[in-house]
């Protein structure tokens, strides 16, 4: 598994790096014509700004200044070169529209399309992935990353060739125009050189320290929120208040550490231009009073002096959206790279892809499996178990038996480190993943609920069946309850919806079940935490969703367990006994010791 642990600033990107700049340029292959496009645009925008002062030149040496043309020729010369310079001031302000639009198209298009890109595939990773990974973290590359790498894609792949091309622009024409002044202003362009790249490499800091305070801020956030009915309950909000205000002050002194650097450098720059305009200002006085200057031309000259800090402000800052941009995609890419270990494999002879079975009987077999979250602490060692088609059997042993840890290894959340399962015998890592996640369905004790309808939440991503479906509220015992929501199945429920009871819950689990019709049913504590009129109803649900298909139970309640087939008790990953709750209770074993436990609190409560 790829380690994360840099993701939050150590990373911070490379100008020189080919590999990550063909990666990032490969999302744009798609879009090379409308980046066309808006490349032709900025040359066109570019090149109208530039030709403005010239034109003012043009309108002050032959007709303001020109006293040997009479009043009514200056001002029609005047006239026509106002109308030249207004067209072009219009038409810089429609190709800089047009290139706007395109490139927010081009933008949005691909990180829309790199959204759903890592969203899919966080969603194929297991669980050994979101164990190690807060989810703030993950939310973070999904929101502030693609946003860092939209700035780049649209402030700067297209306008800094423009940029570019300005500067050079803008240093060529004044070395034609005056080679003298031009000389006195390429002093100024070494010390502005030096203050960008101090600016880049100080601003890159601020920039990471607020990316990383960030993603701190959102994982703290996200932890606190989902778990706030037990900062509530436990009187824990005090301290949770503690950390979020020491996180959120860091976050605001990294951020105006950053806007303490753009106060110094904005105005040191527009300090440089000024003095820069004052030195042209005196240097060009002298050079009109020797008539080797025209008034024209000085204003011209000022013009490009003031044009040309203004794409030396934006280099910088362009420079510092660079280097966020390309840490957030060596970020991204990393993830993307992240391979899930859990995946299908050909872990027999002659298999060369994804079994998918017509039809599933339910045999299951567990062959020699150890399995450990952390191989050197094994929750099953050398554990073997046969499930018949068709049988039912209830899982049962004190906490950190193994019972949850087989349906982990069932559904492929984990695999094992050793030996292997098989369904009708064939190994688990052969089945199409997706495949057997389907023909396996499991209730949980804890039955998520999509912020969407009823119907929504039990049909899922299969096609709607309205006989089914109506089928399946009758199986799971929920039509009276069906008939009490205001909308009927069309409620919303959820996240801004009706909230459900725990007992709601586990009946719109079993309704999901019954839906898919699976193979092979596993029922995680799935009546655990309900009341007796409701885990009547469930009870009865269960025995319908036992007929015909093989059934694996975990659970404590002795109601639950009475129906199996047969009782499988587990202790530290091993089988300790097995056979019907009759056959265990005459033994008088670890089965028997474990009822009489379960019967205590019943006994306590009858004579109290």
């Amino acid at each position: 598994m790829r380690n994360f642990g840099y993701f939050e600033g150590e990373q911070v990107g490379s100008l020189t790096d080919v590999r990550l700049w063909r990666r990032i340029l490969g999302y744009v292959r798609h879009h090379a014509p409308r980046l066309g496009l808006a490349l032709v645009l900025a040359l066109l925008v570019t090149a109208a700004s530039l030709w403005l002062p010239r034109l003012m030149q043009a309108g002050i040496d032959r007709y303001i200044t020109a006293q040997t043309l009479d009043p009514a020729t200056r001002i029609q010369g005047l006239g026509r070169i106002a109308a030249v310079y207004a067209a072009l001031v219009v038409f810089i302000f429609v190709a800089g529209f047009l290139q706007t639009v395109v490139l927010e198209r081009v933008g949005q298009a691909i990180m829309h399309g790199l959204r759903q890109q890592l969203f899919a595939h966080m969603l194929r990773l297991d669980m050994n992935f979101f164990n190690h990974q807060p989810a703030g973290r993950l939310v973070t590359r999904l929101t502030n990353d693609i946003q860092n790498m939209h700035e780049m894609f649209t402030s700067v792949l297209v306008t800094l060739v423009g940029d570019l091309l300005k500067l050079g622009g803008i240093v060529g024409l004044l070395f034609w125009m005056n080679a003298r002044l031009a000389s006195l202003m390429a002093l100024f362009l070494p010390l502005s050189l030096v203050m960008t790249m101090v600016f880049s490499r100080l601003a890159r800091e601020r920039f990471r320290a607020i990316r990383t305070q960030l993603a701190r801020l959102n994982s703290f956030l996200q932890e606190a929120l989902s778990g706030v009915h037990i900062l509530q309950l436990f009187g824990a909000g005090q301290r949770s208040m503690e950390k979020y205000h020491r996180l959120n002050t860091g976050y605001l002194h990294c951020t105006l550490a950053q806007i303490r650097l753009f106060a110094v450098f904005m105005p040191l720059t527009e300090l440089m231009g000024t003095v820069a305009v004052a030195a042209i200002l005196w240097y060009g006085g002298h050079e009109i009073l020797e008539t080797r200057l025209t008034f024209g031309e000085l204003a011209a000259f000022l013009s490009y002096m003031r044009l040309f800090f203004q794409p030396i402000r934006e280099l910088s800052q362009k420079y510092s959206i660079v280097q966020s941009a390309l840490a957030s995609a060596e970020r991204i890419f990393a993830l993307l790279d992240t391979r899930p270990t859990i995946e299908t494999v050909p872990a027999a002879p002659g298999v060369t892809r994804p079994v998918r079975p017509p039809r599933i009987r339910g045999r299951i077999f567990f062959e020699h499996v150890a399995f450990g979250y952390q191989e050197e602490e094994l929750v099953l060692r050398d554990f073997n178990l046969e499930v018949r088609a068709g049988e039912s059997i209830a899982l049962v042993g004190s906490t950190g038996a193994g019972k949850s840890t087989i349906l982990s290894l069932l559904v492929r959340l984990h695999d094992p480190l050793r030996g292997r399962i098989l369904l009708d015998g064939v190994d688990l890592r052969v089945f199409d993943l997706h495949y057997l996640r389907r023909v396996i369905g499991v209730i949980l004790q804890e039955v998520f609920i999509l912020p969407d309808s009823l119907e929504a939440n039990i049909v899922l991503d299969d096609p709607l069946d309205r006989d089914r479906l109506a089928r399946v509220i009758r199986l799971a015992g929920m039509e009276e309850f069906v008939a009490g929501l205001p909308d009927g199945l069309k409620t919303r429920i959820g996240e801004t919806g009706r909230t459900l009871s725990v007992g709601e819950k586990q009946m719109l689990g079993f309704a999901r079940i019954h839906y898919r019709n699976p193979a092979v049913l596993i029922f995680d504590e799935a009546t655990a935490s309900v009341d007796t009129q409701t885990e009547n109803l469930l009870e009865q649900a269960m025995d319908k969703a036992f007929q015909g298909r093989t059934s694996i139970i975990i659970a404590h309640r002795l109601s639950t367990i009475r129906r199996v087939d047969r009782v499988v008790v587990m202790d530290r990953g091993q089988i300790v006994e097995q056979g019907s709750h009759d056959e265990l209770m005459a033994r008088r074993g670890s089965y028997y010791h474990l009822v009489q436990l379960d019967m205590q609190p019943l006994e306590k409560g009858a004579s109290g």
